[in-house]
């Protein structure tokens, strides 16, 4: 028996889509996005027991941070519990946003890049878990797709000693596809 045997005899493949559904996935549903701390406090997933809520809410944040950089700041405070943002966090923010507001509302359902990423109201998003997600006890590594990516986008949660989960890193704000109305090329 030749060792390049195994080569000529198709593997097995793996159903990317079986694979897929058995992964845990939440979608969350807000009938308006909260334009201040108190109002996304007051919402019923700010509990911060799962980390699917807190991923939620982080992209609200985001969204708040687009339209009010002192409000998105005050939540994305909150959900970061003892570690607030530094003064490098801030300015990657900025960064990210200088060339336009829509990146976080194109993970929320209907927002692609032909509407400007409009979003469809109520405002849907579904956080799903990798298969990585428990690789580091105390994390928990959660993916959000974007109507502008190819890919779902990270985002990192760790676990307080109260069984609160806070954000601990994003990469929600990479870029995406030009908005349409922004577009030389549409």
């Amino acid at each position: 028996m030749s060792i390049f045997d195994k080569l000529k005899a198709p593997a097995p493949a793996a159903s990317p889509a079986s694979a897929q559904a058995s992964l845990p996935q939440q979608t969350f549903t807000f009938a308006s996005l909260p334009e201040s701390l108190a109002q996304m406090q007051a919402l019923p997933e700010a509990a911060l027991k799962d980390p699917f809520q807190t991923a939620a809410l982080t992209v609200c944040a985001l969204c708040a941070y687009a339209a009010d950089r002192a409000i998105g700041t005050e939540m994305l405070n909150w959900l970061r519990g003892p570690r607030p943002l530094s003064p490098m966090d801030i300015s990657f923010l900025n960064d990210r946003f200088r060339d336009g507001h829509h990146v976080p509302f194109s993970y929320f359902a209907g927002a692609v890049p032909g509407n400007d990423y409009t979003p469809a109201q109520p405002f849907t998003l579904t956080v799903e878990a990798g298969p990585y997600a428990d690789a580091n006890p105390g994390y928990k590594k959660l993916h959000i797709r974007s109507g502008g990516a190819d890919n779902p986008r990270e985002i990192v949660l760790r676990q307080k000693g109260d069984g609160t989960w806070l954000l601990w890193d994003q990469f929600l704000l990479l870029s995406i596809r030009t908005p349409k109305s922004a577009d030389p090329w549409a």
